[in-house]
């Protein structure tokens, strides 16, 4: 199966006093670049999250958001800082002696001036909170993935529709061209006739001019290297995997090769379907785009 690089994927862990969730959400990247989003207290794991990740994905800018709640008992500690306490106290007294103002000061009062009490959150435990962040991870991971094969199989089917549309055109442009052959020869005669009238025609000098002509318009290499192409994506896409780079180059070898021969193009006809490749080629290297 292929994967589109567009995928989201949730999963929380709730599990005695502790939740975890896990939220991702992927777009196209050329790279694998993963922006995440952890709580302060999680940080000590990035590394380990990161790693755990790469085994789901290669390629994407996966940006990736958890939540961390702890309900244990002691997971705060209050810390009375006397040190700060007293440096209000004292700074207190000497306003009201400079001032002439009523000392009213109250435990109550000082208690709520700034750093007298702090809570301090305690450290956690690894040993307790990796096994449940790994679950939450590999939880969303899994749904992640799974959500980028189902966007990957819509991508793989319009792909595969639009490359049969482009053999027809290279069918068209195959049995187009000895007929543009036929129509110049005729032509070529008839302004000869017209030129010579009854004179008889040297045939050999209008092979030779028919010859030159089919060399200046001629597409057979272009078109052969276009089917191959095409062919190649198509078995790279029923192969699957990660094969979103190998067809981009494949793309842009497509996309030569119909700018060639739109370049030779000297009919109409030819002209007129080598824009609508063009056009199905961008297409579907802009879908590509987003293939893992």
């Amino acid at each position: 199966m292929i994967e589109s690089m567009t995928g989201f994927g949730r999963c929380e862990i709730l599990e005695g006093n502790r939740k975890i969730a896990v939220e991702l959400k992927s777009v196209n990247h050329r790279y694998l670049d993963m922006n995440i989003k952890l709580p302060k207290k999680l940080n000590l794991f990035e590394g380990a999250i990161r790693s755990l990740l790469k085994e789901y994905i290669q390629r994407g800018k996966v940006d990736v958001f958890f939540t961390y709640e702890d309900y244990t008992e002691n997971n705060f500690t209050l810390n009375y800082n006397e040190a700060v306490a007293a440096e209000y106290l004292t700074h207190l007294k000497r306003m009201a002696e400079q001032f002439g103002l009523e000392d009213d000061i109250k435990t109550s009062t000082l208690s709520r001036y700034p750093e007298v009490f702090t809570l301090e959150e305690q450290e956690i435990d690894e040993n307790t909170v990796w096994p449940l962040l790994e679950r939450a991870i590999r939880g969303a991971a899994v749904q992640f993935v799974e959500s980028r094969k189902k966007e990957g199989e819509h991508l793989k089917k319009d792909l595969l529709e639009k490359l049969d549309v482009m053999l027809s055109y290279v069918d068209f442009i195959e049995e187009r061209s000895p007929e543009i052959m036929r129509d110049y020869r005729e032509k070529l005669e008839a302004k000869v006739t017209e030129l010579l009238g009854d004179t008889s025609m040297d045939e050999a000098r209008i092979a030779t001019e028919v010859t030159i002509f089919s060399d200046k318009i001629c597409v057979d290499e272009e078109t052969v290297r276009l089917r191959s192409h095409i062919n190649n994506m198509e078995e790279e896409l029923k192969k699957g995997g990660c094969i979103g780079r190998k067809l981009d180059f494949i793309a842009q070898e497509m996309n030569r090769e119909a700018n060639t021969i739109l370049s030779k193009a000297n009919d109409l006809a030819i002209s007129d379907t080598g824009i609508n490749l063009k056009t199905d080629i961008e297409k579907v290297r802009e879908q590509i785009q987003n293939i893992e």
